[in-house]
């Protein structure tokens, strides 16, 4: 044994393993690679701000480094450091690059194209800019402060904790009215993606169905392309008074301004897509206590429909995603992510009778769940 490994086994438990001399020289690497993780969304942001997706688009899906500094109108003399920003976006997936180094889109950088409507959903370039705001950085920055702080129930987020307001709440457009927007906007295109996949994926769905009510529905965009591809469907949407006064009136929905937790609009089915997961097991088991009033038996096609992550460890590269999606819920929310355990338990407690995982979507799953 070295010096270096009698010391340390010195310190150590009894069961503890020394690490060999290549397993900490990679534990070293592996170290830095986390601490600097942080700079990734970073650069994503960084590119946002610029335009990089967006111009790329405008030179016909592929542009070279003096492309992008014209397109971007930046100084020539910082074309270097664009470079190396390029790389790193190139080598974390959001671009893609040749031996030429030209740098065209992919599928993730196509998402926040300006302008640009994928399959019906708006650009998710706000939701990055929401993410990646100081707002949430300071959040999470306070995280050890909010473990430590012996608070009485219900337990406010650290986002609360630190900034003494809560998101999507009025507190937040009192304290900032630009970025209250800005998060809304990224709530919105969050909530309203993927939909044309669902009633692609998941047809059965919404057959035979003549009235739902989409809570928490925001502007009515997922109610509206139900409507359009089920036109025979009664659409209303539910959302508080000041989220259905900016709604358009276009005919399609039935705008109802409500609060879920009192009381739904009456349909055969009730929809709850990427809700549930902002609040806490005893809020949801109340929000879906409501749902449950509002549907009839289930003989006559009564349920409620669920689009929300369901965590689940064997899903690969997918587990990370939605572990840190709940841990961003921790941080900036009273909701968590649930596996299927969590998400029956509750739907027990809430007084329903079955529930069955529709189809796995990405990180989501849209579940039907029967009273």
């Amino acid at each position: 044994h070295s010096k270096r490994e009698k010391a340390m086994a010195d310190k150590s438990s009894p069961m503890m393993t020394i690490p060999t001399d290549a397993e900490l020289i990679q534990a070293q690497a592996d170290l830095w690679r986390h601490c600097l993780s942080y700079l990734t969304p970073m650069a994503l942001r960084c590119a946002i701000q610029l335009g990089i997706p967006t111009a790329i688009h405008r030179l016909g899906g592929a542009a070279s480094l003096p492309d992008l500094v014209t397109a971007l109108s930046l100084p020539p003399s910082k074309a270097p450091f664009l470079s190396r920003l390029l790389q790193l976006l190139s080598t974390t997936g959001v671009l893609a690059s040749n031996e030429a180094r030209i740098y065209s889109l992919v599928p993730l950088s196509y998402l926040l194209v300006d302008g640009i409507l994928v399959d019906g959903d708006a650009s998710q370039a706000a939701l990055v800019l929401c993410l990646t705001s100081r707002y949430h950085m300071e959040a999470a920055m306070g995280l050890a402060d909010w473990f430590k702080k012996d608070i009485a129930q219900p337990v406010p987020s650290p986002f609360e904790d630190v900034h003494g307001a809560t998101l999507f709440e009025e507190s937040m457009t009192v304290l900032d009215p630009e970025s209250d927007k800005l998060f809304n906007e990224a709530l919105a295109a969050h909530d309203h993606m993927g939909i044309g996949t669902i009633l692609r994926e998941c047809h059965g769905l919404f057959n035979g169905l003549q009235s739902l009510t989409d809570c928490c529905g925001g502007d009515g965009t997922t109610a509206r392309a139900i409507v359009k591809a089920f036109p025979h469907i009664k659409c209303n949407v539910l959302d508080l008074p000041r989220v259905i006064n900016k709604a358009p009136s276009d005919g399609l929905v039935n705008y109802i301004a409500g609060d879920m937790f009192h009381s739904i609009p009456p349909a055969q089915v009730v929809m709850l897509k990427l809700v549930l997961h902002f609040w806490s097991d005893e809020d949801c088991i109340n929000i879906l206590t409501q749902c449950k009033k509002a549907i009839p038996s289930r003989e006559v096609g009564g349920k409620v429909i669920i689009m929300d992550i369901v965590v689940d460890s064997s899903s690969g590269p997918l587990f990370e995603t939605q572990m840190l999606m709940d841990m961003v819920m921790m941080v900036c929310t009273r909701g968590r992510q649930r596996d299927e355990n969590d998400w029956s338990a509750i739907f027990m407690k809430a007084g329903f009778s079955d529930y069955k995982i529709v189809k796995k979507l990405g990180a989501r799953g849209v579940i039907e769940v029967y009273p």
